[in-house]
């Protein structure tokens, strides 16, 4: 699964409007944005969330664990200061429906990560998808997948 999500952000870093001109690090800061989102959702700071952001930043962004906590404390104060979604997913939605899965599929481990579904983390991940047009049945194609890596390991 970590190869296709380093493959899609490769491709979100190399494609883009502007004549290929692509704004890697708004997008980099998108991405860890909407994993604080989910994982701040409940309410509560897991360290079991905290590691799961930082290991998906460091396999989709192909970044060592310092840019990856350098990049998430950025996006945490970008979090703390936005007032919807629509900020960090206007990004995002030039991404192919394949793509715009696994991004949702990383957000449904965050989610999992600390082994409790909070209906605030499912709503955030929900909002999320509607945002970067990914289909109700992907929706949940994506839960029921990290659902099934949970219960395998």
């Amino acid at each position: 699964m970590f190869t296709q999500l380093r493959t899609l952000f490769r491709q979100v870093m190399h494609e883009g409007t502007d004549g290929g001109a692509v704004d890697t690090p708004a997008i980099n800061l998108a991405m860890a944005s909407l994993l604080c989102e989910v994982a701040n959702a409940d309410r509560t700071i897991d360290p079991r969330e905290e590691t799961a952001k930082i290991h998906l930043l460091v396999n989709l962004l192909e970044i060592d664990r310092d840019q990856a906590k350098s990049l998430l404390s950025r996006a945490m104060q970008q979090s703390n200061q936005s007032v919807s979604l629509y900020e960090f997913t206007t990004k995002l939605r030039s991404l192919e429906p394949e793509q715009r899965y696994q991004l949702i599929k990383a957000m449904w481990q965050v989610a999992y990560a600390d082994n409790i579904l909070d209906p605030h983390e499912e709503a955030v991940i929900r909002q999320v998808a509607e945002l970067i047009y990914v289909d109700h049945s992907e929706f949940i194609r994506a839960k029921l997948s990290v659902q099934k890596q949970l219960n395998q390991n």
